[in-house]
């Protein structure tokens, strides 16, 4: 080290600082080693091992910061520069950490969700079972499972990530989202007749909101400054290639939307079953000819043939 030192021009004093902070890196780093090895030795758990891991390598940091930092602390003139240098340190080291943190804040003062709401974050979606302090907990739906039914997953998902991702909100202020049904007919079908059931099918199965619903819709409409227009269930109508389009839309429960599609269709095809000039469409091909068509007869049972 003396030579070294001679070599570069280093101080006596730096020399010192020098050799201490090697001793204090070496002494938090073996200290680490020996007692996540301890840890795992009395324990065994992979995920508790792997917890202390990380809560050893937090607590080394930060005291390698402090002591290294009292070393050093003469090259920095005052210690409020040592303080400011430190707080930065911190920070980088537990930039995760501290973004957590702060998005739990978040959380308590701006409540974008609450416990018991049905959020999307990051393209997952779910109903928020718990908050705590690094991380909030979904109950997934919907994934591979059709409509918006639970997977049985639970979700962990960090604090932090609000702060960088969308949140979408399916049950604040109200816990209705609009859902909608569509059903094609052919060209040759009563779309008129069409219609009408699937009014029918909705006005029964899918217009339960009342006064008190609706109040508070409205009252979070005016909250948010979004316009609403008519709460009742409503039939769209278009043209696709192989038929009529009726689309019903209403208004459903966050967490019935399976359910009450479910009463909607068994509804219509009910109704379809019993008019007979009403046929659900599907893709089909239709040739035309122009001009007179001749048929050939062929021997009994074969068939004919256009000519």
């Amino acid at each position: 080290m003396t030579w070294i030192a001679d070599n570069l021009g280093i101080g006596t004093g730096t020399q010192a600082k020098l050799l201490g902070t090697l001793i204090v890196i070496v002494v938090l780093a073996v200290a680490r080693v020996v007692a996540v090895r301890a840890v795992r030795r009395q324990i065994g758990d992979g995920e508790s091992v792997y917890r202390i891991r990380k809560a050893t390598t937090y607590v080394a940091t930060i005291l390698a910061a402090l002591t290294l930092g009292f070393i050093w602390l003469d090259a920095f003139n005052s210690f409020p520069t040592y303080l400011g240098l430190l707080s930065a340190g911190v920070a980088i080291a537990l930039a995760d950490l501290l973004k957590n943190i702060a998005g739990w804040g978040y959380i308590l003062s701006r409540r974008p969700f609450r416990v018991g709401d049905r959020v999307e974050v990051a393209g997952t979606r779910g109903d928020v079972v718990d908050v705590r302090l690094f991380r909030f907990t979904l109950m997934e739906v919907g994934n591979w499972v059709d409509a918006d039914q639970s997977t049985g997953r639970l979700i962990h998902i960090p604090n932090g990530l609000l702060f960088t991702e969308k949140v979408a909100n399916y049950t604040e202020g109200f816990e209705f989202v609009w859902h909608e049904v569509p059903v094609q007919v052919t060209f040759e079908s009563d779309w008129r007749r069409a219609e009408a059931i699937l009014r029918e099918a909705m006005e029964e199965h899918a217009s339960g909101i009342d006064e008190a619903a609706a109040d508070r819709i409205r009252r979070t409409a005016s909250s948010y400054h979004i316009k609403i227009g008519a709460l009742t269930p409503n039939v769209y109508l278009t043209v696709k290639d192989s038929g009529v389009l009726l689309t019903g839309r209403f208004l459903s429960d966050a967490r019935q939307r399976r359910t009450t599609e479910d009463a909607v269709w068994r509804h219509v095809l009910e109704g379809f079953a019993t008019a007979a000039d009403v046929d659900l469409a599907y893709p089909t091909v239709r040739t035309f000819f122009a001009g007179p068509v001749d048929v050939a007869v062929t021997a009994a049972g074969g068939g004919s043939e256009l000519g």
